[in-house]
């Protein structure tokens, strides 16, 4: 029984702890962050590529996700309330959402696929912005149409 009790006193001697692990990663995380903050500051980095080339087009789609989201949102209150004939309206929205958020992601990171992306979200706005604005009684509605009908022009300018 002495064994037992020696080794388990050796045992806990020789175990790092997690809080030990845990600082250790902390310090090495913090290490990385700031070498790669020294490294971005270094002269001859390029930061150009770090924003958006096109901030306008990409307000504007965010802004009609955004617009989209609570026109979506809207619509599953009045199925909640037995009013389904805003069932197209919300089918259009949400595939808007889905292709604006894709270009938005995009523009953000500057792809290269932006101008092909850009037909398909023009194309996707104006569909949505057709049905919502058969619904321009519902404010969310009407607003969402308005972003999109927004987005088609920010697009149109840049992208033509």
């Amino acid at each position: 029984m002495k064994n037992t009790e020696e080794q388990s006193v050796i045992d806990k001697d020789s175990l790092i702890s997690r809080r030990d692990v845990l600082l250790g990663l902390g310090a090495a995380t913090a290490t990385l962050a700031f070498s790669g903050n020294t490294t971005a500051a270094m002269p001859g980095h390029e930061h150009s590529k770090h924003s958006a080339q096109h901030p306008a087009v990409l307000n504007a789609v965010n802004t009609c996700t955004d617009k989209g989201t609570r026109c979506i949102s809207h619509c599953l209150v009045a199925w909640n309330e037995g009013d389904l004939d805003l069932a197209a309206c919300a089918k259009k929205v949400n595939e808007m959402n889905a292709i604006c958020d894709g270009f938005s992601k995009l523009l953000a990171a500057n792809s290269s696929h932006v101008n092909a992306y850009a037909k398909i979200c023009r194309s996707v706005c104006k569909e949505c912005a057709k049905e919502c604005r058969k619904h321009d009684q519902h404010i969310e509605c009407k607003e969402c149409a308005e972003a999109c009908e927004a987005l088609v022009k920010s697009i149109n300018k840049i992208f033509a």
